[in-house]
């Protein structure tokens, strides 16, 4: 198969013919219609994340059709249309016992433990805890942000922010997951405040429902008369974790979706105003296959919509340069690498 690799940290990621994958007894292989350019996948290739070894094929959050299955696998079938979290849980470790399979204690990620989705076919292991069927509704260019961005701002939004309607909610980063966060927030009656240095970012926020966009964070204080009862750094970093914070008014809540780079210091400031003003932290990572049915039926409904979110859709070679250039590049929405274009 055709496939996007790197291999050496941060050296140009080219495409290569390699071996398709092999399914596992209890997974299956899937032909890749879409996969999603996430930063999750720029801090991979950077060597910010410490389980990814090189050479490594990047890509955790694709939608496509079966093509190989398991012979433990008792509940797809070849030509099933799926998605998958990026975080494919155990099913048997104490976490996953207890229903918290988003952060199995012995998780695989695909482009992180294991050759991800830039490429024709990509394997899931178990795959009976976690594939998720796609209604025809969903294109595979709208599902493919649903694994990371899209479900990840869903369960930040609704499990871990918990807005009220009419509290203000800062979304700090326009990227894939700030927009979802934005477009979700506002579905649950928030009043959102988008804050991005893009002025297109901005204005797409906007358009999904902010109230409204600002390049400097400072303004929020006066923008909700007091700080923000909930904040959402979405793009991560120190600057605008801090930021995230600093906004809150006393009692507020913060929620860190966005990786922080490998040598990026957390200030002290954070700490400080967490316990002055008594503020909940709260990181959120990804959200189970379990929990997506909720989260489908509201995009089948049309109260949410990823499609909107999807800018750009590019194939394999153009993948390899925009993963590259990722870290200075300006990023307005999802863009979406399908492996079949030219």
């Amino acid at each position: 198969m055709r496939a996007v690799r790197y291999d050496q940290f941060g050296a140009t990621p080219t495409v290569v013919d390699i071996e398709d994958p092999v399914c596992p007894p209890d997974g299956v292989v899937i032909r890749v219609e879409a996969t999603g350019l996430c930063r999750s996948d720029w801090h991979g290739w950077m060597g910010h994340d410490p389980d990814v070894v090189v050479p490594n094929v990047p890509g955790h959050e694709f939608a496509g059709v079966i093509a190989e299955v398991g012979r433990d696998v008792s509940t797809w079938q070849v030509s099933d249309r799926v998605t998958s979290p990026f975080v494919c849980a155990c099913g048997r470790c104490p976490t996953c016992l207890r229903g918290d399979l988003q952060v199995c204690e012995r998780q695989q990620q695909p482009g992180f433990t294991y050759w991800g989705s830039f490429a024709e076919f990509v394997a899931v292991p178990v795959a009976d805890l976690n594939l998720v069927a796609l209604p025809e509704a969903i294109g595979s260019a709208s599902a493919a942000a649903l694994g990371c961005r899209f479900a990840t701002a869903y369960r930040a939004v609704t499990a871990h922010a918990r807005p009220a309607p009419g509290d203000w909610v800062a979304i700090h980063g326009c990227g894939g997951v700030g927009l979802a966060a934005v477009m979700i927030a506002v579905a649950e009656g928030a009043r959102v405040i988008a804050v991005d240095p893009v002025p297109e970012a901005r204005d797409r926020a906007l358009r999904l429902g902010a109230e409204h966009a600002t390049a400097d964070p400072r303004e929020i204080i006066g923008l909700t008369g007091g700080g923000a009862r909930i904040s959402i750094d979405a793009i991560g970093g120190a600057s605008s974790l801090l930021a995230s914070v600093e906004c809150l008014r006393r009692r507020g809540r913060h929620v860190q979706v966005g990786l922080l780079g490998g040598d990026t210091v957390v200030a002290a400031q954070v700490v400080t105003l967490a316990v002055a003003r008594e503020l909940e932290i709260l990181g959120s990572h990804g959200m189970s296959a379990r929990d997506y049915p909720a989260m489908l039926a509201r995009i089948v409904s049309g109260e949410l919509d990823p499609g909107r979110l999807v800018t750009r859709r590019i194939g394999l070679r153009q993948g390899a340069v925009a993963l590259s250039a990722l870290g200075e590049a300006t990023v307005d929405g999802v863009t979406v690498i399908e492996p079949g274009r030219a």
